[in-house]
């Protein structure tokens, strides 16, 4: 049988997800607002598409073109779930809605063609296909659900960042129990992370009236990033024992 041609889901494997969700949120505010916003957003799609070819095109797992290829998604995915709120006007908890329906109906189609959900048999092009859509559709609901929270509610980014970690961790400890499914749980904080990772950036990054620490979007980017090269580097040693695993039922 193949191997997968996505990471293997071990701890290191959910440090840089958040990271690079964290990066994506405060890198796209700070092109969003530093540069014409189509351009940036043609511009990240540009990318986006170049990204995911790359990552295509290769016949096995790559932690560099696999990470490139997350952290554009995650860019593009904020840019988009952005723009369909203010420049389409569209209410925060009614995108959230939409992206959550657009998810399910994605996985609804992914197990009909192939049978299940799982990382481990992510092994053919069809297959990662369906992957990557199930990716870019979760960081824009985070997005939306990560925004509804923060501002649509008004419990403001720390208490959002509190919320989601603790939607996140919840399903790693579910897991454990008898009965329940560790690729849905797998896949729950999966999507939780977008939010608690673009929460707390956000929380790091935005200035103090607004609820933040005052870092600045640009200065948290830099360092995320910079964090985000080095833990996929060591990510890319031999691998070691898993932590998770998304095959039993």
């Amino acid at each position: 049988m193949k191997t997968s041609r996505v990471a293997q889901v071990t701890f290191l494997f959910w440090v840089i997800k958040i990271l690079t969700t964290g990066m994506g949120e405060t890198g796209a505010d700070y092109l969003d607002h530093t540069y014409e916003p189509v351009i940036v957003v043609v511009a990240a799609f540009v990318a986006l598409v170049l990204a995911l070819v790359w990552q295509l095109s290769s016949p096995k797992y790559s932690a560099l073109r696999y990470w490139t290829a997350v952290t554009m998604v995650s860019v593009f995915g904020t840019l988009a779930a952005d723009a369909v709120h203010v420049v389409i006007g569209v209410p925060y908890w009614v995108s959230t809605v939409a992206f959550a329906v657009a998810l399910v109906a994605a996985f609804a189609a992914w197990k009909r063609t192939h049978g299940n959900l799982e990382m481990a048999h992510i092994n053919t092009r069809s297959r990662e296909l369906f992957y990557w859509l199930i990716v870019l559709i979760s960081f824009a609901l985070g997005t939306a659900a990560g925004d509804w929270i923060a501002m649509g509610l008004g419990l403001g980014f720390l208490a959002g960042s509190v919320l989601f970690t603790a939607a996140f961790a919840a399903p790693l400890l579910l897991q454990r129990v008898p009965g329940v499914s560790a690729t849905l749980a797998f896949w729950l904080a999966y999507t939780f992370t977008r939010p608690m990772g673009a929460s707390i950036a956000d929380w790091l990054a935005l200035p103090s009236e607004r609820g933040g620490l005052g870092y600045g979007t640009l200065a948290i980017t830099l360092v995320w990033t910079s964090l985000i090269i080095a833990v996929a580097s060591l990510s890319a040693r031999p691998a070691r024992k898993r932590v998770w695993s998304t095959s039993r039922h």
